[in-house]
């Protein structure tokens, strides 16, 4: 029973670092504690959740190559670091209220960039996660860079929102542009990384999305309707609009949330069965490396 748990954790291990999103964790966290008085904090924890991704996946895969988003978050928060540790008061002022967009830029530029050499940064962690004869795929590629190009873009809404929050509004911990909106970008992404592969394999296979089904729009559109509701509150608790948009996002909130029911029970239903898929594909290649070592 402790070898099935460990087992199970290791699978469940293997699936998040094997996931896109974990390699973009350290920016997001970043962009998000980032502001007047919290850069050296927030550098510091960035540049730690990177060497730490970076050691987990080299004691788990020892000898493979480093992924290109592993390398960006090191040098990048590194380079932070080392910068801040030396700057002056102006130049730290400077940093903390410019580089959350300075970082947003810097994943806009390596998503994008990663496209034009025809390597999209999510591609070395899909590639992880499905067979080999999957990789040269035309859906495999496609969907890549799709969702690479979602990502790059999500960065460039919350940059431009920090940007108009600093450089228009003179606030640089606007509630709206250094928090709502910026982590708005991020969910939608967030969900499109987990919802597009099943948009590619039905119409791979010729289907077409319904309402109540995994791959409809609303299934898309759950979690940002539910982060409405958080939304509305905290507009009403820090006065940051008028009391009756607060509710009236809240009320959106809670009827859009009810109406996409459907939508997220399918979604959850056919997480358990991607779920059980990947356990059982982590079972035949464990099963097939057995075979081939009998040691």
């Amino acid at each position: 029973m402790n070898a099935g748990a460990g087992t199970e954790a290791g699978s469940r291990l293997a699936g998040f670092l094997d996931n896109p999103i974990v390699g973009m964790l350290p920016w997001i966290v970043f962009s998000v504690l980032v502001g007047p008085g919290r850069f050296e904090f927030s550098v510091g924890i960035a540049l730690a959740i990177a060497v730490m991704l970076v050691v987990l996946d080299r004691l788990r895969r020892p000898g493979t190559s480093l992924k290109i988003l592993e390398i960006a978050d090191v040098a990048f928060f590194a380079a932070l670091a080392i910068v801040g540790a030396v700057a002056s008061d102006g130049t730290l002022r400077w940093l903390e209220t410019y580089s959350g967009e300075l970082s947003n830029f810097a994943l806009v530029a390596i998503a994008f960039g990663s496209m034009a050499v025809r390597v999209p940064f999510t591609v070395q962690y899909a590639r992880e996660r499905v067979s080999r004869e999957l990789w040269n795929t035309r859906g495999f590629i496609h969907t890549n860079y799709v969702i690479t190009a979602v990502w790059g873009l999500a960065f460039l809404v919350a940059a431009v929102a920090g940007l108009y929050g600093d450089l228009v509004l003179r606030d640089s911990d606007n509630i709206w542009t250094n928090w709502l909106i910026q982590i708005g970008a991020i969910i939608v992404a967030l969900r499109f990384t987990e919802w597009y592969p099943g948009v590619v394999r039905e119409r791979i296979a010729g289907g077409t999305a319904t309402r109540g089904s995994p791959t409809s729009v609303g299934a898309l559109m759950i979690p940002l309707a539910g982060y409405l509701v958080p939304v509305g509150i905290l507009m009403l608790s820090l006065g940051s609009g008028p009391t009756w948009l607060g509710i009236a996002v809240i009320v959106a909130g809670v009827l859009l949330v009810r109406a996409l029911k459907p939508d997220a029970d399918a979604a959850q239903d056919d997480a358990g069965v991607d779920g059980a898929h990947e356990d059982g594909a982590a079972a035949d290649a464990r099963q097939q490396g057995r075979r081939r070592d009998p040691q």
